[in-house]
């Protein structure tokens, strides 16, 4: 499964914050994370947290492309049913 994540570092708290659309009409899930934009300490909390909201395990869920940018494409393994409706109810909280 392939989606889009708008991130925030240093956003206090580690969070999913639902959907964000860009100019374009191109959703991203908008993620916070409290770890600095540094030595990828952002992007290693964004995977752990997008593990656990998904209910994979870390090596599940990697960067296919963004690593330095805000916007970024996220894979995650596993069944796409499963990812898709726990994506949604971690987009919901």
């Amino acid at each position: 499964m392939r989606f889009r994540v708008r991130l925030t570092p240093k956003g206090g708290r580690d969070a999913i914050d639902g959907w964000w659309t860009d100019s374009a009409g191109v959703p991203a899930l908008k993620a916070r994370v409290a770890a600095p934009p540094e030595d990828g300490k952002a992007n290693a909390a964004l995977v752990s947290l997008l593990a656990r909201a998904l209910d994979v395990r870390k090596s599940d869920v990697r960067i296919a492309s963004g690593a330095t940018s805000r916007l970024k494409v996220i894979e995650v393994d596993g069944d796409e049913a499963f990812l898709q409706s726990r994506l949604e109810q971690a987009a919901k909280q």
